[in-house]
């Protein structure tokens, strides 16, 4: 009887694994093919929580407030600044007419017939300069698009262009990045922003390089087949649209010194690396160490802090510098502050249903089989990384779930098998900028909306650059990491 009972409560747990399993996969399926089909990300994550508790047999309304919730409001809290400035800083650029004055000056330098090198720098020194990835989208695609008219180019490209630029090397490779993808790692690693320079460099240089030549191939090879630039589809909306509740479109005032226009880029770079290296390690942190701040240490928030002041310095430089436009000044504030919501409440509603699969107990034995394959904590760390960040669409949402998850896990397995955590720290975030672009990914959505096309139009080339050439990179440099070490 007891062999009995035992066998049947044996088949009833393996039953109950089953299901939660499968509802873990059901959930992602329908979160991506919400997304995909335009439903806001922060709707369909709480509706894809729902749909995974209830395969695992959890209280839907406990998990939702004492979970799904305060994972949600903690991602908030901990990056809702950079957010924040990051869409002012880019609005302000926008309607003191910086951006448009910088993007004209690469393309004097570069020339008017390497139109997609001129928009893949431009959009690279604004997105390396601290502007939000989502506000440098809707800057670059009026100039790209006049630069693609005069060059003759298939402006089916144009989307693929500006992605190379945003969501590519200057996101997550670049050492320094003030892009909240490359903070992120930090918080788990404690490790800065500056971490595996040369790997990020290296890797960096190969994506741009490689996305520069595959573009410049498809070029050639859709003017052979007679395509050229076409003005007839439609038009976005530019300035106003409905992602970022902004309800006016600004007027850009243009500056007189082409010169000038750069300076507020040059210093986000600037004191994000003062207070990286030198000023930060310098001061005396030692009242971290108290009950009020939680007990955190300097190296956990040394990048998040570095970004927060250089772009707040950048900021007021900007401010400084055009004192005299007030009105325009009020309005990139007011612009800057509604373009900051939908992106980190996106992000974070990502992040709260990350929190509800970790939840459940189906998860546990995913975990389990991830770190049981022995394959260290560099490989490990790359492969969970980029399958959530594939499954949910987001870099920063998907990294955020898999660190949340096995963060402390994959510091002790780096501890035991000697992985650098400043390798980790550069693989992992770059690794976060591959699978995050397949067609649910919100930011490609966004950017095809922006840019008036269709995902058969533009997406081949977005996905090659941004996803197949990023994963092959980070693939090759993971092996070369394990062969030689960190650098």
């Amino acid at each position: 009887m007891l062999i009995h009972t035992a066998s049947t409560i044996e088949s009833s747990q393996e039953l109950s694994m089953i299901f939660g399993i499968a509802g873990i996969i059901i959930s992602l399926v329908l979160l991506i093919t919400l997304a995909y089909r335009g439903v806001p990300v922060i709707l369909a994550a709480p509706i894809a929580s729902a749909v995974c508790l209830i395969f695992s047999g959890a209280p839907i309304l406990a998990s939702y407030t004492e979970i799904f919730m305060p994972a949600m409001a903690d991602f908030v809290g901990s990056f809702f600044p950079v957010f924040l400035v990051g869409a002012v800083f880019g609005v302000l650029m926008t309607v003191t007419g910086y951006a448009e004055s910088i993007a004209r000056s690469v393309t004097g330098w570069v020339g008017s017939r390497s139109a997609i090198a001129a928009t893949v720098i431009t959009s690279a020194l604004m997105t390396y300069g601290g502007i939000s990835l989502f506000v440098v989208a809707f800057v670059m695609y009026p100039l790209a698009r006049e630069l693609f008219r005069v060059a003759d180019i298939p402006r089916r490209l144009v989307p693929g262009t500006i992605a190379l630029g945003i969501f590519t090397f200057t996101m997550t490779a670049l050492p320094g990045s003030p892009q909240v993808q490359n903070i992120i790692p930090g918080q788990f690693f404690e490790t800065g922003a500056y971490a595996g320079p040369g790997i990020g460099l290296l890797g960096g240089a190969l994506i741009f390089g490689l996305g520069l030549l595959w573009l410049e191939y498809r070029r050639g090879s859709l003017i052979k087949k007679g395509e050229h630039f076409e003005s007839k589809e439609s038009e976005p909306i530019i300035g106003g649209s409905a992602d970022d509740g902004s309800s006016h479109q600004v007027q850009t005032l243009a500056p007189a010194n082409r010169v000038v226009p750069f300076i507020p880029l040059l210093t986000v770079f600037v004191v994000n690396f003062a207070c990286t290296l030198l000023i930060f390690p310098a001061l005396d942190w030692s009242y971290l160490e108290e009950e009020q701040f939680g007990g955190i240490t300097m190296d956990s928030r040394s990048g998040l802090w570095a970004v927060l002041v250089a772009i707040l310095v950048a900021i007021l430089v900007l401010v400084a510098l055009n004192a005299k436009n007030i009105r325009e000044l009020k309005i990139g504030f007011t612009d800057g502050v509604k373009r900051s919501m939908l992106p980190i409440f996106s992000t974070a509603s990502e992040v709260g249903y990350g929190a509800v699969v970790a939840s459940v107990a189906a998860f546990a034995i995913v975990r389990d089989s991830v770190f049981n394959m022995g394959a260290g904590a560099l490989w490990t760390s790359i492969m969970t990384t980029s399958i959530t960040a594939g499954l949910t669409g987001s870099s920063s949402g998907g990294m955020t779930i898999a660190l949340n998850a096995l963060g402390d896990d994959l510091v002790a397995m780096a501890a035991a098998d000697g992985t650098s955590l400043e390798a980790m720290h550069r693989l992992t975030a770059m690794a976060a900028g591959g699978l995050d672009t397949l067609p649910h990914s919100g930011a490609v959505v966004t950017l095809l909306i922006v840019c008036g096309l269709t995902h058969r139009q533009a997406y081949k080339d977005i996905g090659m650059v941004t996803l197949a050439i990023p994963v092959i990179v980070v693939l090759g440099l993971a092996g070369l990491v394990s062969a030689v070490g960190a650098f």
